[in-house]
C-alpha cells in the first residue's frame, strides 16, 4: 500500500510539474521518481487534446480547430516547454562559449533567436495538427492526437538518461541525481502499443521518434556537452511538432 501511495505521489509530481492541471495540495515534489510518469502525463494531455478537438471540430472548420488545438496545448502546459524553446535557441545560437550560453539560457528575456524558434515551433505544430485532421478519419486522427504528446514527453527520459546535467544547481538538477533504469521507461510502452493501431504509421512514428531524439541529443552533446531543463523542454516541443508533421505526411 505504501508503495502504491508513493507511486501515486510521483505521478502527481509529474502532473503538477509539466502541466497546470491540479495535482493536490499535499504534493511532495519528487523529481527523481516522477520521471517515469512523463509518458502517462503525455497521454492525459493527449486525451484532453483529442476531447477538446472533438468539441471544436464540431463548431469550426479544420483550420480553426487545429489552431485552437495548438493553443490548448500551450495553455494546459503553461507554455512551460515553449519557454525552454526560446531560452535554448537564445543560448545555443548565440555562438558564445558553453558557460556563456548557459548564462544566456537563464536570462528571462527572450531574444530574436528565441522568438523565431518559438514562432516556428508553433507554426510547425499547427501545420502538423491540421494535416493529421485533414488526412485521416476522425478515429485515427484522435489516436494520433492522443499518443504524440506522450511520445514527446517520453523523449525527456532519454535526455536525462544519456546526457549529463549542465548546471551545479537548477530546476532540473533533481532529475539527474540517480541513474535511470529499465523500469523508468516502462510507461513508454503504452503509447508505443497504441501506435500499433495506426497501421503502417506505427513504423513511421516510432522510427521518426527514435531518429529525432537521437539527433537532438547528438546536437546537444556536440554544441553543449550537456543538457539542461530548458533543453529538455525544447526537445519536447520540437519532437511533438515534428511528429505531428510526419504523421500528417500524405507520402505514407
Amino acid at each position: 500500500m505504501g508503495l502504491k501511495k508513493s507511486s501515486f505521489n510521483d505521478f502527481r509530481s509529474a502532473l503538477g510539474f509539466i502541466t497546470i492541471l491540479p495535482a493536490g495540495s499535499d504534493l511532495k515534489f519528487a523529481p527523481g521518481e516522477m520521471i517515469r510518469f512523463f509518458p502517462v502525463v503525455g497521454l492525459i494531455l493527449g486525451g484532453m487534446l483529442a476531447a477538446f478537438d472533438f468539441i471544436v471540430s464540431s463548431l469550426f472548420y479544420k483550420g480553426v480547430a487545429a489552431l485552437l488545438d495548438m493553443v490548448f496545448l500551450v495553455v494546459v502546459t503553461g507554455a512551460f516547454h515553449l519557454d525552454g524553446v526560446g531560452d535554448t535557441a537564445d543560448g545555443i545560437f548565440s555562438h558564445r562559449p558553453r558557460e556563456k550560453a548557459l548564462l544566456i539560457m537563464k536570462d528571462s528575456r527572450c531574444g530574436i533567436m528565441g522568438l523565431v524558434a518559438v514562432v516556428c515551433t508553433l507554426a510547425l505544430k499547427f501545420a502538423g495538427i491540421y494535416s493529421v485532421k485533414s488526412y485521416y478519419p476522425a478515429g485515427t486522427a484522435a489516436l494520433l492526437l492522443l499518443i504524440i504528446p506522450a511520445y514527446s514527453r517520453a523523449g525527456m527520459i532519454f535526455g536525462i538518461k544519456f546526457l549529463n546535467y549542465g548546471r551545479t544547481k537548477g530546476t532540473g538538477h533533481g532529475f539527474f541525481e540517480r541513474e535511470l533504469k529499465f523500469h523508468d521507461f516502462i510507461w513508454f510502452s503504452i503509447p508505443v502499443f497504441l501506435s500499433c493501431f495506426t497501421g503502417f504509421k506505427f513504423m513511421i512514428i516510432n522510427t521518426a521518434f527514435g531518429l529525432m531524439v537521437f539527433s537532438i541529443l547528438c546536437f546537444y552533446r556536440e554544441k553543449m556537452k550537456c543538457i539542461t531543463g530548458d533543453m529538455l523542454g525544447a526537445m519536447t516541443e520540437i519532437v511533438e511538432a515534428m511528429l505531428f508533421i510526419i504523421a500528417g505526411m500524405t507520402l505514407f
